[in-house]
């Protein structure tokens, strides 16, 4: 044990009036530490490296000068000791466990992987064709007869594909006399020359009416600017018929058109 670096620092601390206490939270160093330093008892602080480093710090807190006791502490503190490695493998037992490791990862992937591929496996042979005959081909009368067969029916011709009747109402392009093609939404009142109700509707834009002569006797258009009429071709002007946007004209067999009250 060295003897008075020990001695040395803890009168330097008595002397500046501070307990281990207060060396230990200046220093960050624990109290045991520093009672192990003041008592020479350095193999209790670790290495040589950490003892001279503990000691530098001591030092300068208390202005002693421990350069002379650092060579003291080196010999003094018992070195670490040295790990052995006492499991030394020889280089050809190294190689045969290595390939028996991969020796058994391999019969391990072909157990496992083997069933699977067999199951999967489609079965071998060619697959036998179905029996299938065009329905385009007629097999030849004769022929059938030959082989003891009854014979073959005439062929059927394909039947042509159903009309689809619409739902749509079919435009009145025959003989249109009197049209409405309406530019805008309207309601229109629409009588014929008997006073029945041809149509009584909202039409939309887009939508156009027409009518032959002698189908409608009475018109009742409640937006005439959304509403442009012809008749027979050539525009009726519906001024003389309208009373705010409200048009409503007759019209007559010999196609004259004709204002009308409410």
């Amino acid at each position: 044990m060295p003897q008075g670096c020990g001695d040395a620092l803890r009168a330097a601390r008595e002397q500046a009036g501070l307990s281990i206490q207060d060396v230990s939270q200046r220093l960050k160093m624990p109290i045991k530490v520093v009672q192990a330093l003041e008592a020479g008892q350095w193999n209790q602080s670790g290495g040589a490296v950490f003892v001279r480093g503990q000691l530098r710090s001591y030092g300068r807190l208390l202005k002693v000068d421990v350069e002379p006791f650092l060579q003291q502490a080196e010999t003094s503190v018992a070195p670490p000791a040295e790990l052995v490695s006492h499991g030394h493998t020889p280089q050809l037992q190294y190689f045969f466990e290595s390939f028996k490791r991969r020796a058994i990862y391999v019969v391990l992937t072909l157990v496992i992987a083997t069933p699977i591929w067999m199951a999967l496996r489609p079965a071998s042979g060619p697959a036998p064709e179905a029996a299938t005959a065009s329905l385009d081909v007629v097999p030849d009368a004769t022929s059938a007869a030959d082989d003891g067969a009854m014979p073959a029916k005439p062929p059927v011709r394909p039947q042509a594909a159903p009309f689809v009747a619409s739902m749509a109402p079919m435009p009145r392009t025959a003989a249109s006399w009197l049209s409405l093609t309406f530019k805008g939404d309207s309601w229109v009142e629409i009588t014929a020359p008997d006073g029945r109700k041809v149509e009584q509707a909202l039409v939309r834009a887009g939508e156009e009416r027409r009518y032959a002569q002698g189908e409608v006797g009475r018109i009742k258009l409640g937006d005439a600017t959304a509403v442009e009429v012809q008749q027979a071709g050539s525009t009726v002007d519906l001024a003389p018929f309208q009373r705010a946007n409200v048009a409503r004209f007759t019209v007559s067999s010999e196609g004259s058109l004709a204002p009308v009250g409410d």
